[in-house]
């Protein structure tokens, strides 16, 4: 049997090596839609592992409330000097004190001041901040130190610099206990964080630069820099009043999440008249971008799979055109006493190492693809093994599903017809 089974496969081999030219462009809908199968499922879970990385950056177990500046008050008035709006101190002990299962609260300001070190000045993001900050983002430690306690309470002239802060102001040498100029004051650099995922409404624009971020306490950020922003745009001033820019309440546990942030909604909606605050979820987010990953795989298996049906119907047009052409062959091998079984297994072998042949390449291709677009597109690509496995598989279906038509029908024809066919 495994004899028959063998002559078979190298019978259906020469049959196709007779027309290399024709076998190969057949094969050529089946690779492509299989390294489309494949290169299309890395770059959508690429994508979706980068954005759940982003969203991770901020904590899954956090709530982060962030002041927004209300759209009336967007536009220019000249009359009002002084624009007041977002989160305030007194929110701050609402959440500490009636907020059930949180583990930590973190408030923080944001100063528009210039940094300058030498001759190399910087405005990143100025951020005054609690020591708790690092534990509840989840950021990581380069050199030195974060902000502790003692800094807090002594309001003491201390940083620390962000990764794109210390490469741009001391890009030769370590920053640690050198002096910076934040505004009009002096701060010695106390450590130094390692880069952050940024998410993608944090990235800068196409051509800006990244200025990055430096850390100053709380309290020496109210002590010299107050709680009024000015602002300089196209030659006039605009001040603004922020308290808080924003708050990360940290969750003691994953399945609280919700409550707590229904609790913070509810909570700002009725202290605050105007729609001034942002209630922003990453677990929600988390979720969300599970969700569109699922859809966004099914769609592109969709168009990849509809690639390989267009490859799968080429199969079997061409392998009809060659039951017509060998009939008279079909006609002979059942005179000699072929049986129908035989002539359906040639005829599928054939069709199957067409498909599977393609499939092979494809899989090579998909490989390749991904590596091309992290190369020259910079973004992210993952290749999971079920995502080759799914399409070497899928291709082995098309060339079974799509040759039993023609191996039927080759299977079914009259010997004595076949033989009178010229």
């Amino acid at each position: 049997m495994q004899g028959t089974f063998t002559r078979t496969v190298k019978l259906g081999v020469r049959s196709l090596m007779l027309h290399k030219l024709r076998s190969a462009l057949t094969t050529l809908g089946v690779l492509f839609g299989v390294s489309s199968v494949i290169a299309m499922l890395a770059i959508g879970e690429g994508a979706s592992i980068e954005a759940q990385e982003q969203i991770r950056q901020l904590g899954s177990q956090n709530v982060i409330l962030r002041s927004v500046k209300p759209a009336e008050e967007q536009v220019s008035n000249q009359r009002q000097r002084v624009i007041s709006y977002g989160l305030t101190h007194d929110d701050l002990e609402r959440i500490r004190a009636s907020f059930p299962g949180v583990r930590r609260v973190v408030p923080l300001r944001e100063l528009p001041e210039e940094v300058r070190f030498g001759v190399n000045a910087i405005r990143p993001g100025v951020i005054s901040t609690i020591p708790e900050y690092i534990d509840a983002t989840g950021r990581v430690l380069g050199t030195g130190r974060f902000l502790n306690a003692t800094d807090e309470n002594t309001v003491s002239n201390v940083c620390v610099l962000g990764y794109e802060v210390s490469r741009a102001l001391f890009p030769f040498q370590s920053p640690i206990g050198e002096r910076v100029k934040i505004g009009a004051d002096y701060f010695t650099v106390v450590g130094t964080l390692l880069p952050r995922v940024r998410l993608g409404s944090d990235r800068p624009e196409a051509g800006e630069d990244n200025p990055g971020e430096l850390f100053i306490p709380l309290s020496t950020g109210t002590k010299w820099f107050g709680e009024t922003l000015v602002k300089m745009r196209s030659g006039s001033m605009d001040m603004e009043e922020v308290q808080l820019h924003e708050i990360i309440i940290e969750v003691e546990h994953a399945e609280n999440v919700p409550m707590v942030a229904n609790a913070a909604r509810t909570m700002l909606s009725r202290e605050h008249t105007e729609r001034d605050y942002k209630v922003i979820v990453p677990l929600e987010l988390l979720l969300r971008a599970e969700e569109t990953k699922r859809i966004f795989n099914i769609v592109l298996g969709s168009i990849a799979g509809i690639s390989l049906l267009v490859g799968g119907i080429g199969i079997m047009n061409v392998m009809l055109a060659t039951v017509t052409e060998r009939t008279r062959e079909i006609g002979i091998r059942r005179a000699l006493g072929a049986k129908r079984r035989h002539i359906v297994t040639q005829f599928l072998v054939e069709t199957v190492v067409l498909s599977v042949g393609g499939g092979i390449l494809g899989i090579l291709l998909g490989l390749l693809i991904p590596l091309l677009v992290e190369r020259f597109a910079d973004m992210r690509t993952v290749v999971t093994p079920g995502g080759p496995l799914l399409a070497f598989c899928i291709s082995a279906g098309i060339g079974v599903i799509f040759g039993l038509y023609p191996a039927w029908r080759a299977a079914t024809m009259d010997p004595v017809e076949a033989l009178r066919h010229e």
